[in-house]
């Protein structure tokens, strides 16, 4: 089992950056793809990053290439988002998740049901 929890979102201007880290616990940590997602009040849960077990591979949603960057430290069992350049479409619960997709080769890193574990999600509020 991997249990995840979402931190370091907050109220911030546009323009400034935002780190949000997932902590996760569980022995196979290492061993699970990392994602993240975000949803803002009144839209689907969209894919913003993810990251594959070895961190070698990383994927991002067309809106925030360039501006996001999502990384992992397997032997302190987390995940970080960079995000710099924050704009007010930004804003949104964000969410952390864990997968065996490289593993299992079910399909896009982008594809929210290929996850299996979600964290309680962390508000990030970009104001203009």
């Amino acid at each position: 089992q991997v249990q995840l929890v979402e931190s370091g979102g907050g109220l911030v201007q546009a323009g400034a950056s935002l780190r949000l880290s997932c902590a996760a616990s569980g022995r196979t940590f290492s061993n699970y793809d990392m994602g993240w997602f975000r949803q803002a009040p009144g839209k689907e849960r969209e894919f913003v990053a993810a990251i594959s077990w070895s961190g070698s591979r990383t994927y991002y949603a067309d809106s925030v290439k360039g501006r996001f960057t999502t990384s992992r430290d397997n032997a302190k069992y987390t995940v970080y988002l960079q995000m710099n350049s924050l704009k007010p479409e930004d804003t949104a619960v964000y969410y952390c998740a864990a997968g065996r997709i490289t593993i299992a080769t079910i399909g896009p890193f982008s594809a929210k049901k290929n996850y299996d574990y979600w964290g309680q999600g962390t508000q990030v509020t970009v104001s203009s």
